[in-house]
């Protein structure tokens, strides 16, 4: 991991997130204008072939690709966590999706993804990493029980 970017989530339901110790290169971004929490998605640099693993344990509720901005594939997985059940782990920026639905994951052991997906246009992130920046990947900690707006997840 190269560095995090936290920022605000598009899902009212996403968490506030903080980093364990020993974490120094963090930043938390300026506001998105979604009205979430300000730590409520983070952006996780990481080298182009770093390999993705699950950051809990858990099970996959939902995985595959869908379409970014409505211009750009990319792959997403969810992730009902053991330590917290019914809530869900959320990671987008991926590729090489190596889990589906019913599979057990263990924390940073089972493999999701062969690496980060280098986005094609410059991430707000992007500011506060090396030149070129390095691909990141998106996560998100969410509690489905509170009911997101209405409209805010965008649509093509």
């Amino acid at each position: 991991m190269e560095y995090i970017g936290f920022h605000e989530s598009g899902h009212d339901g996403s968490r506030q997130m903080s980093t364990l110790d020993g974490i120094p290169r963090y930043v938390t971004m300026e506001s998105r204008g979604r009205g979430t929490g300000s730590r409520t998605a983070a952006d996780i640099v990481v080298a182009p072939d770093a390999e993705i693993r699950s950051p809990v344990s858990g099970t996959v509720v939902r995985a595959g690709s869908y379409t970014l901005y409505c211009d750009h594939t990319d792959h997403f997985i969810v992730i009902d966590p053991t330590d917290h059940p019914g809530w869900e782990v959320k990671i987008f920026h991926f590729e090489g999706l190596q889990v589906g639905v019913g599979d057990v994951l263990e924390a940073g052991v089972t493999l999701i993804g062969t690496n980060a997906r280098v986005l094609p246009f410059e991430s707000q992130v992007d500011e506060f990493t090396a030149t070129p920046a390095n691909p990141h990947v998106h996560i998100e900690v969410v509690d489905p029980s509170i009911p997101d707006r209405p409209g805010t997840t965008g649509s093509c």
